[in-house]
């Protein structure tokens, strides 16, 4: 009975064991699983990091290809430097990213118009690799295609203020050129095209920042922060805006910012130190250099062909004094652009521009110093023109009609002008520094494959 007792519990004892070992089997089974399931997280988190860490090298190497067109727009000689070239492509590797945990990454950059002539967007494609020693890095790609800035988006663009001091002064707009085909004829401005695209606006963020008092604005305000400020007889309407409205707060903005880059002049042109009555040749690009423009009595200076003239009369002096019965003329299929330090003077007949178009006058102000250029402007006739001197202060007196766009640092319109908007001018590329116009990542198999061949440097 004793031995028959010990082999029970012997037998009972192995049976604990064995379910003993079936459970800790389990545990062991439901630990690996966990932590397989743990460094798979770990894993796609990594990698999760990482393809966000790719996606960031690629965008600072498109940033990277930006910069140094835009260095060369400045006339930088060192803008490419590092970069190997081949007719007009230019392509570069920048390598050691350190992201630390023993991950780095590398990005190639390749651009395939170093010198884009007018109106042809270059594009920038890059692609970055991240990953750590032992595994699979991850790769990302990008496509950019850039376009040179405008400075001409808006119409009355100020770093400080814009003041309207008159009884009955109206923004509007219109279309020169809706179908962006130059040998098609412009359209002048008439009440037929007018449209409510007019557009008012400054960086600052005062309450007193716009002040459009007794003005009708027929289009947008925008400011850097603060409302502005209407009269009783002002308003800020659009074509859909009812009746019984008088500012439409659906076409008022806090949140306006531009970047006012300074403008250099060009350091070439034939000098003259007197100008004469006629300057320039029918049909022909030629570039001047000369001291002001000085006229009284019944002078003139009459534009022939494509004239650059540069202005050397520097700081704190005037470089445009128009006086009398005097006038700068344009003729109709000619056009001017101006480059000037100093302070102007328009009045007499001022500037007659017989073009449809504003941009065919353009008036570039280079003074550095904040507010060191005064830019006065009188007449009752119709001035077509594009101003830019970021840095000065711009007054408009007057009873006529304004076309294109002015940026300042303040606008002041004094009098009962009415100022249109040429539209065409925001799609119009210049000497502008260049932006990003899209943005895209390249994920599909094919396209990644077709580009491939870039990178192999």
């Amino acid at each position: 009975m004793a031995a028959s007792r010990k082999t029970g519990y012997t037998r009972r004892r192995g049976a604990v064991l064995i379910v003993a070992l079936l459970v800790a089997a389990l545990i062991a089974l439901v630990l690996s699983s966990y932590l397989n399931l743990n460094l798979a997280s770990t894993r796609m988190a990594r990698r999760t990091f990482n393809g966000y860490g790719a996606l960031n090298l690629s965008e600072a190497g498109a940033e990277e290809a930006v910069w140094s067109f835009n260095r060369a727009n400045k006339g930088d000689p060192t803008a490419w430097s590092g970069w190997s070239q081949n007719g007009t492509a230019a392509w570069q590797t920048l390598p050691g990213f350190d992201f630390g945990g023993n991950t780095s990454g590398w990005v190639k950059v390749y651009v395939d118009n170093l010198n884009p002539p007018a109106n042809v967007q270059p594009k920038v494609i890059a692609q970055s690799s991240l990953g750590a020693p032992g595994e699979t890095p991850v790769q990302r790609m990008l496509e950019v295609t850039l376009r040179r800035r405008t400075y001409f988006a808006n119409g009355l663009v100020a770093r400080n203020s814009v003041v309207f001091n008159g009884a009955s002064a109206s923004v509007d707009s219109w279309n020169s050129d809706p179908d962006q085909d130059a040998s098609t004829p412009a359209i002048a401005y008439s009440a037929a095209v007018r449209s409510d695209h007019g557009s008012v606006a400054t960086n600052a963020v005062t309450n007193t920042a716009v002040l459009v008092n007794q003005a009708n604005v027929w289009g947008f305000v925008a400011t850097g922060g603060g409302l502005p400020q209407v009269g009783a007889n002002g308003t800020i309407r659009g074509a859909s805006t009812p009746a019984n409205v008088a500012v439409d707060l659906q076409r008022v903005s806090t949140d306006f910012n531009a970047s006012f880059d300074a403008v250099t002049a060009p350091v070439d042109g034939t000098p003259l130190l007197v100008l004469p009555a006629v300057l320039g040749v029918l049909n022909t690009q030629t570039k001047w250099r000369a001291p002001a423009i000085v006229l009284s009595g019944n002078n003139s200076l009459t534009i022939q062909g494509d004239v650059t003239l540069v202005l050397t009369t520097g700081n704190a002096a005037t470089a445009i004094s128009v006086t009398g019965n005097a006038g700068i003329y344009i003729p109709a299929g000619s056009s001017l652009t101006v480059y000037v330090e100093g302070d102007i003077k328009l009045a007499g007949r001022g500037l007659a521009n017989s073009n449809v178009q504003p941009v065919s006058c353009q008036i570039w102000g280079t003074n550095g110093t904040l507010g060191g250029q005064s830019i006065d402007i009188a007449g009752n006739g119709a001035l077509k023109t594009v101003l830019y001197a970021p840095q000065g202060d711009v007054k408009v007196n007057g009873n006529g009609d304004v076309m294109g766009s002015i940026v300042a640092r303040n606008i002041t319109p004094v009098g009962n002008a009415a100022f249109h908007y040429d539209e065409s001018l925001a799609k119009r590329e210049s000497n502008a520094p260049f932006s990003i116009a899209k943005w895209r990542e390249i994920t599909t198999a094919s396209e990644i494959a077709a580009r491939a061949p870039l990178f192999n440097f």
